[in-house]
């Protein structure tokens, strides 16, 4: 009896001292031993390898702020997770910050009542530097193909986790860049696929943020790289930006613009309030895509998951690490942020902006005939290229058909083209003979694509182009002095 008795005592000894060892300091808050990050863990040695990211804004403008936001919110919230800024490489134009248009100079916020995510994140690659060819080789850890730049490389050995996050404009089957060319989706595939074949990466999770961007994936990213990628919207939609003018909640008055994306800050806002020690992939996903659909309203798209779906199990303290403050906060699906209640499609945002800009100037001014010239000049360059576009098929297809086979949409799991080098040369004859594509006329991409997979050759491309198109249109959209978008 005298031994039962000193075992119970023993176990209440134990359990207090579980209980203790997880309490708050203020002695107000009991936190449960799977709760408590110190218990079970030390600091960061359960993690084999080091932890990389790679982050992306693939556009530049004012009317765009919301791209770099995201990615400044994405490296703020690495760092408070403990990696380290030499393990984070960041590809961002950097001219939102000090730009004429932004109320407050030198701070960029990604939400409302959002700090300013700027203030040391650092330039690794600005301005002309944001070139497909060093995003590419930075993954690589290439650093004799980079141009410019800090050059820094994920260096990564076979240990190692991956976090590539990018966020843009896009169209089925290919991603902005600030310059030319962009990133077509065989081109980001192959360079994974060299990455895997190195041996130099135990895991990798990609996050995209793009219109269409499940087409990036969709057939083409097999299983077996270790890589899970999750994307904003399917396929064939548009993703979209939030914290618009207008919208509920908007930015601060004085701001013409979004501050974020919708399916970006879903999956940052998340990770700034959890436990990423206790919050796996899989369960950021689930919610992310919750929030993202925005109740299967008009304002919201499918975020889908390609490669590796098993990674998902995977704690999200392993490709981002955990801010210590979050150590109370474990996740449930109750925990989910409420969606807003309007979006808009990315390839508005920019109209977006420039009405906002034109509403708010004062009448007569010059900001208000700027603000007009602006918008003028962008909806022209939309019916010049759909009316460009449409004309094509119709002299390649005839009448009827023409219209059936650019608006074909393959099967799921079917990737966008056939023959990537035909797609980018049908890409170029046609910005030769009509002007540039830009960031809304990667909306046509499928429509290229199916001409390609219909066998159209270049030369008919190019002959049909010339007939739809009489001249370049002046404005700065349809410009192609800077380049081709293939």
């Amino acid at each position: 009896m005298t031994r039962l008795v000193a075992g119970v005592i023993l176990l209440l000894l134990s359990v207090a001292g579980i209980v203790s060892a997880g309490r708050d300091a203020t002695g107000d808050v009991l936190r449960l031993p799977s709760e408590a990050s110190g218990f079970f863990h030390g600091d960061d040695d359960e993690v084999e390898g080091t932890r990389w990211a790679v982050l992306i804004a693939g556009s530049n403008g004012y009317w765009n702020y919301r791209h770099q936001a995201d990615v400044c919110h994405a490296y703020q919230l690495l760092r408070k997770g403990g990696l380290k800024e030499e393990n984070i490489i960041v590809f961002m134009y950097d001219d939102i910050a000090d730009n004429v248009e932004n109320p407050r100079p030198g701070i960029i916020i990604n939400s409302p009542h959002g700090d300013d995510v700027y203030n040391g994140v650092p330039k690794d690659y600005t301005g002309e530097d944001v070139t497909v060819n060093n995003f590419l080789a930075a993954i690589l850890g290439n650093r004799t193909a980079i141009t410019g730049g800090s050059g820094k490389v994920v260096d990564s050995g076979p240990n190692d986790h991956i976090f590539i996050y990018y966020t843009d404009h896009g169209g089925p089957g290919v991603l902005g860049m600030p310059t030319y060319p962009y990133l077509f989706a065989d081109d980001l595939i192959d360079t994974l696929k060299k990455k895997h074949a190195s041996g130099t990466y135990k895991s990798m999770i990609f996050y995209l943020e793009a219109c269409e961007s499940g087409s990036i994936f969709e057939g083409l990213l097999p299983e077996g790289l270790n890589i899970y990628a999750t994307t904003a919207s399917n396929a064939e939609e548009s993703s979209w930006g939030t914290y618009c003018p207008g919208e509920s909640p908007s930015p601060p008055p004085e701001y013409e613009t979004c501050l974020g994306d919708l399916y970006s800050v879903a999956w940052m806002e998340d990770s700034d309030i959890h436990n990423l020690r206790t919050e796996t992939v899989r369960q950021q996903y689930e919610l992310v895509k919750t929030r993202t659909i925005n109740g299967n309203s008009a304002y919201g798209s499918h975020v889908m998951q390609y490669g590796d779906v098993g990674l998902s199990k995977d704690k999200l303290f392993a490709y981002l690490g955990t801010n210590p403050a979050n150590d109370n906060f474990t996740f449930v699906d109750e925990n989910s942020l409420l969606p807003p209640t309007k979006a808009v499609n990315q390839r508005d945002a920019d109209l977006v902006h420039f009405w906002d800009k034109y509403r708010k100037a004062p009448d007569g001014s010059n900001r208000k005939v700027e603000a007009q010239k602006q918008f003028v000049e962008a909806m022209s360059h939309r019916m010049h290229v759909d009316h460009s576009m449409k004309l094509i098929g119709k002299l390649l297809f005839g009448i009827e058909r023409g219209p059936e086979v650019l608006n074909t949409v393959r099967p799921a799991g079917q990737p966008l083209a056939d023959d990537w080098k035909c797609l980018k040369k049908i890409v170029r004859t046609f910005e030769t003979h009509c002007g540039s594509l830009a960031q809304y006329g990667m909306k046509h991409m499928r429509s290229l694509a199916n001409i390609c997979n219909a066998g159209i050759q270049t030369e008919q491309m190019a002959e049909a182009s010339a007939q739809a198109c009489v001249n370049i249109p002046s404005g700065p959209w349809s410009s192609i002095q800077k380049g081709f978008s293939a």
